[in-house]
Parts: C-alpha cells; sequence; structure tokens
C-alpha cells in the first residue's frame, strides 16, 4: 500500500513536471523544428554580426555628434538623435523578422539590408553634415515638426539595421532546444562589434579620417559583411526549409507574450541606467570624448560577457522564469548599491592604477585611460552584465522555433521601444524631478516589480527564485530609502576639496559651486559634470574680464551690441554692464543651472539678473543659426576645445558663421587656453581662426590664458580712442581690479598680428566640423604648458600704434617688460628653478607692487 502510494506521488510529480516543461515551451511544439540550414555553421553569421555591429555603432556615434551642430547640444535634441536610431531598429526588427520567416535564402536578404545600410547611412551622414540651417529654418516655420528632419535622417538607415540579427538568426534556424543558445551568442556577437566600433572612433577613425571618413570606413564593413553573405548563400547547399503555416496561424502563448512585455520593460530600464550613469560617472572621469567612449565601452562589454557566459547553459537551465527575475532585479539592487557605496576609496584606486600604468607604460594617455576603466567597472560593470544575462532567457521564452526570425525581430522590437521610453523618461523626467540618486533608486525598483511578476505570474518558478526575488525587492527598497540624495555632491566635495554652495542636478548635466583656497586666497569654482569650469580667483578674473573689454576698446567703431557665448560664473558677461554706449547685451547659455549659479560669484555685477543683459538659453552655435541678429562684438569663452562637443565652438566652420552674424568692424574675441591642448594642437586652433578672419590678432591675458582677436576689416589700435574709451569711469575701476591700470597696460599684452599667427600655424591643418581632431588629441603631459607659452611668446611684435606719443610708448614698453618678468617667474616656477622663480618675482613686485594681479600670485590678495 505504502510503496503504491509512493508509486502514485512519483507518477503525480513526473505528471506535473512535465505539465510544466510544456508549458513553458508550448511555442516549441506548435511546429516542426526546423532544420539547421546544411552547410552553414552559426559561426559565420556571429561573424557577420561581428562586422555589422561595428558598424552600426560607427555610425551612431558620428551621428550623435553631428547632431550637435544640426540641432544643439540639449539633451532633447540628443535624445531625440538616439529615439530616433532606436525607433529605426525597432522598427527593422518587427518588419524583417516577419519577412525572414518566409525567405528560403535569408543570407541574401541579410546581404541586400547590408548594401541598404550602406547607402543609406552615408546619405544620412551627408545630409546630417548639411542639416543645420535647414533645420533652423523648419523650427520657424513648423515648430515641433522640425524635429522629424534629424530623427528621419537617422531612424531611416536604422530600420535596415534592425533587421539583421532577425534574419541571420532565420539563417541559422536553430532547433527548438537551442534557441536561447544561439540567440544569445549572435547577440553578443553583435554586442561586441558594437563595443569595436564604439573604441575605434575617437582612438582610430576621426583622428584619422574625420567624420565623412570614418562613415566610409563603416560602410567597407557593411560590403565586406554583404560579400561575405553572398559567398556563403551560394555555399550552402539547400535553401533554409519554409514551413507553410502562416506567422498568424502560430499564436504566441500567453506566457511567451509576458516575457516579451518584461524583457521590452527591462530593455527601458537598461537605457535608464545609461542616462543615469552618464550623469553621475562624470564625477570620476572627465568630459573628453575617449572617457564617454570607455565607459559606453564597459556598458556594451557587460552586456556581450552576460549574454556570452549565460548562452551556453540557458538551453538546460529548469526554471528559466526565476533565473530570468532574478538577473533583472539584481541588476538594479547592484546599480543603486554602487552609487550608494561610492567612497574616497575609487578614486584612491584610480589614482594607483593610473600610476601603475603610466610606470609600466610611461604613456600619460593610457594612465587616463586606465583611470576612466576603472570607474567604469566599479559603477556600470556588474548590472550590465547581469542584463546581458538576462537576453538568452528572453530568446528561449519569447521565441517560437518555427518562427525564428518573427519572434527575435519581435524581441529586439520590443526590447528596444523599451529602452526608447527608458532613455527618455530618465532624461526628461527621473533626472530632473529626482535627481541622480532618487533616479537609479526608481529604477532599482522597477526592475524588482519586473522581477516580482516574472516569478509570479510566469510559468513554474520555484519558490527559492520566489524567495529570492522578493528579498532582492526588500533590500532595493530600503536602499532607495536609505541612501542620501546628495550621495554625489558630497562625494564632489572630497574630491575637490572645499566647501559646496550650490549644486543642481539636471538633464543637462550637474552644476556645483565649491569654494575652495590656495594659501591665502580665498575663490569659489564651477564644476559642470564634475570638471572645473573656471571660478572668480584673481586669475579667472582677469582674463574673463578682458575677454570682454579689450575687443570693446579697440573696436574700430562704436559698438552697440555684443554677445557673449557661455554665461559660466557670469564675469565675462558681466564686463559688459560697466562698458557705456551697449544698446544691446545677449548671452548665451546651455545649461539653466549654470544661472542659478552665477549669484555664487564675485565679479560679474549680478549679470543674471540684471535687466540690461538678456540670457538666451541655447548653445552658441544654435543661436548663432537661428538668430539673424548681426553684433559688433561676438566673444566667447566656452569650456576647453579638449572637452567632448566643445571643439564645434572652436572650427573653422564656427567663425565663418560667426563672421556672417558680424556688423562692419564687427570682431570675434577667442578664448584660447594653452594647458589643455599641445603645441600641435594650438597651432591648429589657431589655423581654423586664420583661416577665416583676414585680419587677426592675439594678446596674453593672463599667464595660462590667449585671445585670438578677428574681424573681416582691419583692426586699428589708435592710441587716442582707446585712451578715451580707457578713461571712462566703470571700464577703468573694472580692469584696475585686475591689474590693468592704464591703456600703456592694457597694449602691453599685445603679442603679433596675423603675419605671426600664420608663421607660428604654418602647415598645421586647421579644425573643422569634419576633422575635429583635437577633440581627440593625445592627453596634455604638464611640462607642454611652459613649452606653448614659450613659442608664443617669442612671436611677440611690436603693435601696430596709431598716434601714439614717445610718454605712451615708453610707458607699454615698461608694462611689457614687467608683464615678460612675470611670465619669466611663471616659467621658472614650471621648471622647479626657485631660484629664477624668485629673482623674477622680486623684479616684478619692484616694478608694480600694487598690481592685485601681482600679488595675488605671492599671496597678498586675499
Amino acid at each position: 500500500m505504502t510503496q503504491t502510494l509512493a508509486t502514485r506521488a512519483k507518477a503525480t510529480h513526473r505528471e506535473k513536471r512535465g505539465r510544466m516543461q510544456r508549458e513553458t515551451r508550448t511555442h516549441e511544439v506548435t511546429q516542426p523544428a526546423v532544420p539547421d540550414a546544411p552547410g552553414l555553421h552559426a559561426a559565420w553569421p556571429a561573424l557577420l554580426l561581428l562586422a555589422s555591429g561595428a558598424a552600426s555603432l560607427i555610425y551612431q556615434v558620428l551621428w550623435i555628434k553631428q547632431l550637435t551642430l544640426v540641432v544643439g547640444a540639449e539633451v532633447l535634441a540628443v535624445t531625440t538623435g538616439v529615439s530616433g536610431f532606436f525607433a529605426g531598429l525597432a522598427l527593422g526588427g518587427w518588419v524583417f523578422g516577419r519577412l525572414a520567416d518566409r525567405q528560403q535564402h535569408p543570407l541574401r536578404v541579410y546581404a541586400s539590408l547590408e548594401i541598404g545600410v550602406l547607402i543609406l547611412a552615408v546619405g544620412a551622414t551627408l545630409g546630417l553634415s548639411h542639416a543645420a540651417l535647414p533645420f533652423a529654418a523648419l523650427q520657424d516655420h513648423v515648430g515641433a515638426l522640425a524635429w522629424i528632419l534629424p530623427f528621419s535622417l537617422v531612424g531611416i538607415p536604422a530600420v535596415l539595421m534592425g533587421g539583421t540579427l532577425p534574419v541571420l538568426m532565420r539563417a541559422v534556424a536553430p532547433l527548438a532546444m537551442h534557441i536561447g543558445r544561439t540567440g544569445g551568442r549572435l547577440y553578443a556577437a553583435n554586442t561586441a562589434g558594437a563595443i569595436a566600433g564604439t573604441l575605434v572612433v575617437p582612438f582610430v577613425l576621426i583622428p584619422s579620417l574625420g567624420v565623412l571618413g570614418s562613415a566610409l570606413a563603416a560602410a567597407a564593413l557593411n560590403a565586406a559583411a554583404a560579400l561575405t553573405a553572398l559567398i556563403l548563400n551560394r555555399r550552402v547547399h539547400a535553401p533554409v526549409v519554409v514551413t507553410g503555416t502562416p506567422p498568424s496561424a502560430v499564436q504566441a502563448t500567453p506566457h511567451a507574450r509576458l516575457a516579451l512585455v518584461l524583457y521590452a520593460l527591462a530593455g527601458g530600464i537598461a537605457l535608464g541606467y545609461e542616462v543615469v550613469w552618464s550623469q553621475a560617472i562624470v564625477q570620476f572621469i572627465s568630459t573628453r570624448s575617449f572617457a564617454f567612449s570607455i565607459v559606453l565601452a564597459t556598458y556594451l562589454c557587460g552586456l556581450v560577457l552576460g549574454s556570452a557566459m549565460v548562452s551556453r547553459h540557458v538551453d538546460r537551465a529548469r526554471d528559466p522564469w526565476g533565473a530570468f527575475a532574478l538577473l533583472i532585479a539584481a541588476a538594479g539592487l547592484v546599480a543603486l548599491l554602487e552609487i550608494a557605496f561610492l567612497g574616497e576609496w575609487l578614486l584612491q584606486g584610480q589614482a594607483q592604477v593610473a600610476s601603475a600604468v603610466f610606470a609600466a607604460t610611461g604613456s600619460m594617455f593610457a594612465a587616463m585611460c586606465a583611470r576612466f576603466a576603472l570607474a567604469g567597472l566599479c559603477i556600470v560593470f556588474v548590472p550590465t552584465l547581469l542584463l546581458g544575462a538576462a537576453f538568452p532567457f528572453a530568446i528561449r521564452l519569447g521565441v517560437n522555433s518555427s518562427h525564428v526570425g518573427r519572434d527575435v525581430g519581435i524581441v529586439i522590437a520590443m526590447n528596444t521601444a523599451g529602452g526608447i521610453a527608458g532613455t527618455m523618461l530618465a532624461g526628461f523626467v527621473l533626472v530632473p524631478k529626482l535627481g541622480i540618486v532618487h533616479a537609479l533608486a526608481a529604477l532599482a525598483l522597477a526592475a524588482s516589480v519586473i522581477g516580482l511578476i516574472a516569478v509570479f505570474r510566469g510559468s513554474g518558478s520555484r519558490l527559492f527564485a520566489r524567495g529570492s526575488v522578493l528579498a532582492l525587492a526588500v533590500c532595493a527598497l530600503c536602499a532607495a530609502v536609505f541612501t542620501p540624495s546628495d550621495r554625489l555632491a558630497t562625494m564632489l566635495t572630497k574630491a575637490r576639496g572645499g566647501d559646496l554652495t550650490f549644486y543642481a542636478e539636471s538633464e543637462g548635466g550637474t552644476v556645483a559651486v565649491v569654494a575652495q583656497r590656495s594659501g591665502e586666497n580665498r575663490f569659489k569654482r564651477l564644476y559642470i559634470q564634475g570638471v572645473s569650469n573656471s571660478g572668480d580667483a584673481m586669475t579667472s578674473l582677469r582674463y574673463m574680464r578682458l575677454q570682454a573689454m579689450l575687443p570693446l576698446i579697440i573696436h574700430r567703431g562704436t559698438s552697440r551690441s555684443a554677445l557673449v557665448i557661455g554665461l559660466g560664473t557670469g564675469i565675462t558677461g558681466g564686463a559688459l554692464l560697466p562698458y557705456p554706449g551697449l544698446e544691446h547685451r545677449v548671452v548665451a547659455e546651455l545649461l539653466p543651472a549654470v544661472v542659478r549659479a552665477v549669484p555664487q560669484f564675485k565679479g560679474n555685477y549680478g549679470v543674471s539678473t540684471d535687466p540690461r543683459m538678456e540670457i538666451r538659453l541655447h548653445d552658441g552655435r544654435r543661436e548663432l543659426l537661428r538668430n539673424p541678429q548681426h553684433y559688433d562684438l561676438i566673444t566667447l569663452e566656452p569650456p576647453p576645445p579638449s572637452a567632448a562637443g566643445v571643439v564645434n565652438l572652436y572650427s573653422s566652420d564656427f567663425y565663418r558663421l560667426a563672421a556672417s552674424r558680424l556688423q562692419p568692424a564687427g570682431l570675434v574675441a577667442q578664448w584660447l587656453p594653452l594647458p589643455t591642448q599641445n603645441e600641435e594642437d594650438t597651432r591648429a586652433l589657431i589655423k581654423s581662426f586664420v583661416q577665416v578672419f583676414p585680419y587677426a590678432t592675439m594678446w596674453t591675458t593672463e599667464l595660462h590664458e590667449m585671445m585670438l582677436v578677428g574681424s573681416m576689416e582691419p583692426i586699428e589700435l589708435d592710441v587716442p580712442r582707446i585712451r578715451e574709451r580707457f578713461a571712462q569711469p566703470g571700464v577703468a575701476a573694472a580692469l584696475r581690479e585686475v591689474g590693468i591700470a592704464s591703456p600703456a597696460a592694457l597694449l602691453a599684452t599685445w603679442i603679433t598680428d596675423r603675419a605671426g599667427l600664420e608663421y607660428y600655424a604654418a602647415d598645421a591643418q586647421p579644425v573643422t566640423d569634419n576633422r575635429p581632431g583635437i577633440e581627440y588629441a593625445a592627453w596634455v603631459r604638464s611640462a607642454d604648458f611652459p613649452k606653448v607659452l614659450t613659442q608664443l611668446l617669442a612671436l611677440r611684435s611690436e603693435p601696430p600704434l596709431q598716434d601714439a606719443d614717445n610718454a605712451f610708448l615708453e610707458s607699454m614698453q615698461t608694462e611689457r617688460g614687467t608683464l615678460q618678468a612675470f611670465y619669466d617667474a611663471g616659467l621658472a616656477a614650471y621648471r622647479g628653478d626657485r631660484d629664477a622663480w624668485q629673482e623674477n618675482i622680486r623684479r616684478v613686485m619692484r616694478d608694480d607692487e600694487s598690481n592685485p594681479y601681482y600679488r595675488w600670485f605671492v599671496g597678498a590678495g586675499g
């Protein structure tokens, strides 16, 4: 009796287990399994997807860069472009996935897709390079409908890209029992190609080939993939079998549909993480394009490794729903905990890794890349590893073996559509409304909810999986409640030293103001995305005041209007306020949070609230494109040209645009920082300027800064006119505060004219929109700055003064001698020559002891 009951219990258990397995894989038996395509090994489609994935990411990186020229650097513009790319991928996966199941020769279809991508993607690259003006015109006439233009240019080629994976899955035609493994491997190959494409753009392609040349290199990959597919098609001995049942006849089971929906939501969370991480991780990297490329590659690397590791085991997993739920929920929790437990240990680890790499390679560039990689590994890698591991389970749960192309296309389309929603939700709602930490917490809790739905609504989840996911959800809730919202602000303050006086998070980036000190000198510094963007120290006050006032004073005509590109600390824009006669004062600034931070800084004359100043929330290039207004002065103080996206304000293309917005005899003044690039890059920057302006001059505004002043008409240094303008009370007082006490001292900052600049730039390649190589230049060593400064000072010539008397000339020569002695002292300090420093600084203080600029350097400036 007991044995009979035991036997019945075992039979019942086996029957239940069998029923659960059949329910889990109902889609696997609805149609006979399609045999593998004769003669086609899965390694070939993986190789093809590797190439097409690399090409696709090359295009995407290029297009996002170009979009900053078309629609501006605003997050809305960039996100719209990214959404267009993903929307194309989703539509392509959906459409071509369904078509693939009807094709006897899917490799031919794949080759056609690659040829189509080649043509459309190169066309899109050319179109985007000329789309800025049409887009601006469309915005003025049709408003929001103008966004269809960039959206279409990016999205249409992406439609064909989205069809490659489902078509190649159909070419392999995996058996039902190998769907998860095959799909995971092909997805991993495609993502591995994406990693290669992400890295090759900043490190190789753009520096050597430019934007259009990089697009042609990607097109070569498309052509190679298409040719390879056609050759393989000839070698396959028989066509892929097409089932007689139409796709609509096989309906997805409820559990398969649930898997698709949940993975779509998971895709939204994954892209949401990427948006939030891009804001958070900048505290530990820089704004260089290399840094973001390395972080993006880390993100993709986690996806590909996770998918590759799991794909070999996914088809043998007894509880695929439980595994899927655990991976998604764990990814959310880990992403939040990594931010919660960030500390000085990461900064110390970065320093140690950079030091070790530099000692091994002697390359500062390699050392900095190692810093970025460590930050990516500590913040990004583990969650994406878990998210990548979830993809094979989504393939197994949601794909029917008889309709591989259709169902893989649906998985990709749903996941990509979720990614679009996640990107927009994180960028436009979560980060602006909740802040970075709470946005990450919201995403972690959403991941927990997805995990809970999967284990409690999916088929056959085990008790262990349900309990584990529930525990992860509870941990995520606790982490969300107890992680302080100012976590990153605290980290920034510790990393930079000082006291935090202002902090804001928005869709455009983090903006912080930190009160710091150098010896006895106290000042505040502005940090955007964790990177210093100047401050109100004496050095900054001096060059930013001169950035506005010097060109106004030397202007040949009467200045009535001026545009400042980049508000920053407000000092350059504020310098327009005490200058009389200006009727239109305009500042173009991208980030609203910067405007709110401006009152923190001294020396800007309350520019952010003064009714005489109009602040327009646009990036500078967009402002000039959309507004036909002309100015007597356009002066720029953007971030350094090595920062990602900023090179567009240093290119000859931009200077031509600026020149078209000048009044007769109008001037363009460009800030030229010296420590941020080596001599070759400095020569390229000067070349791009003199290439546009037939009349160009250079001035030294501070030990570390120069200024280029250009015009389409002759620049006249009329001494009586300059004296008259300098004598205006507001102007004289503003310049005396920064160590410019007389017109002679102002003109003593002259370096050279166009002839000297042409000699210095000589055979340098100019910076252009198509050749923005300086953005991808090697890292600058500290020893490079003295060399650059010495070379530029050697260009010093006599300024072409008009109507200058002997007394003025003698005074100017005295001022030039004192300034040169000060620069010699600074160069000696960089060389570590203490005796030469002391000798020169004693002379400077003897000649001009009351000068506040010189006194600041010896600790007497307050």
